[in-house]
């Protein structure tokens, strides 16, 4: 393991120094309490400014805002390491950074960010981002929520709901897709439009925190606006082109998922091998039996060619020369991996596996909507299917 550390070169001496920290951070405010949480249903939201006070929102916002001013997703991959590594998760708080911030620094103005990410920061302010309607799922060009602009062209009237909102609950700030002209017969992506909208406004509503399989820990929720004024200053980029927006930052996010799913997996082949060195059936440690090497090994053969896979997109991404199918290509690899992996390393552990005291239950359960969000598997098979040419 060592010499594969050494072969590994995403990570340099600063990214190994914020997982030291992580890592400290982790064991002291999240592990002793993580069961906390998952029996709630959702962090608290006095975490997040934790997560502030410790730099995690503002590594990629720019140094004028509060923020460390750098411009890597690597950070975040050790953040999805360190996490996986642990069994658990910083609630709702990952669509924060990975999916709300791109839309802010691609398309908020310059004083739209001097009002958005002084609070984005330090976690005064959450974000989310609301796509997926009621019937829509994946099919974002059929999104029925609308947002006229009134008469006297000061404010936006925003009508519709949403569903499957991460972070929804706790959310201060919801980047909300709605339409402000109809889809036009050549193009029905044509009309969308991205709103930053304040959670306190009147006529917004969080509906039902949604009890999910997994994730157990990350508020998820039902939106509803009705009549909700949104100031044209909080328009984001400009009218009728929030299609090609959601399209540009579906890399990162795709991004986001496959190194997770890897993280994961890696995680999973670590609980395992504790777990059948400590167990011991017939008077021998379950590790001494074939089987169990011959599992174990195969989990760590498909865990080794997915680090590889998602390093590799690390480095596209920071590169900016992530295309929309080598993101498809990393995410339903590294998601049907981390399926199989976990999958075989719940084996191993019997009957305790099914238990969601032992973290690999919990893994297992978290990890089945890899496949699903982000775009399904099926998706990402359209998607690279047509980049060969088929």
């Amino acid at each position: 393991m060592e010499v594969a550390a050494v072969r590994r070169t995403v990570f340099n001496e600063d990214h190994e120094a914020f997982r030291e920290t992580l890592r400290a951070f982790i064991e002291a405010e999240v592990v002793p309490v993580y069961d906390e949480w998952f029996a709630a249903g959702q962090a608290p939201r006095d975490f997040y400014y934790k997560l502030g006070e410790l730099g995690i929102f503002g590594i990629n916002v720019p140094e004028e805002f509060g923020g460390a001013g750098l411009d890597s997703h690597k950070f975040e991959a050790v953040l999805y390491e360190e996490t996986a590594r642990a069994g658990v998760q910083f609630g709702g708080s990952g669509v924060h950074v990975l999916l709300a911030l791109p839309y802010i620094k691609m398309l908020a103005t310059d004083e739209q960010k001097k009002r958005y990410l002084p609070k984005f920061v330090t976690g005064e302010e959450m974000w989310a981002i609301a796509m997926t309607e009621p019937g829509t799922g994946s099919d974002l060009a059929g999104m029925k929520s609308t947002a006229k602009l009134s008469e006297d062209g000061t404010h936006y009237v925003l009508n519709g709901a949403k569903t499957f909102i991460t972070g929804g609950v706790h959310a201060d700030k919801v980047i909300v897709c709605a339409r402000t002209a109809a889809p036009t017969a050549e193009d029905r992506r044509h009309g969308i439009s991205l709103f930053a909208v304040d959670t306190k406004s009147e006529g917004y509503s969080v509906g039902r925190k949604l009890d999910k399989l997994g994730l157990k820990t990350s508020d998820t929720a039902e939106l509803a606006f009705v009549d909700v004024k949104v100031p044209v200053e909080d328009l984001l980029g400009e009218e009728n082109k929030g299609f090609y927006y959601l399209g540009h930052n579906l890399a990162s996010e795709r991004w986001g998922i496959a190194f997770g799913a890897y993280a994961q997996a890696k995680a999973a082949v670590r609980f395992a091998k504790q777990y059948v060195q400590e167990r011991t059936v017939f008077g021998k440690p379950v590790a001494h039996f074939q089987n169990t090497k011959f599992e174990l090994a195969a989990c760590q053969a498909e865990v080794d060619a997915a680090e590889a896979v998602a390093d590799r997109a690390t480095e596209a991404l920071d590169a900016g020369e992530l295309t929309p199918a080598e993101a498809a290509s990393a995410k339903l690899f590294c998601t049907e991996v981390a399926h199989r992996v976990i999958d075989r390393c719940l084996q191993l552990h019997g009957g305790y596996g099914y238990m969601n005291e032992y973290p690999i239950a919990r893994l297992y359960a978290d990890n089945r909507v890899n496949r699903i969000y982000g775009g399904t598997s099926e998706i990402m098979k359209t998607i690279i299917a047509k980049d060969m040419g088929l």
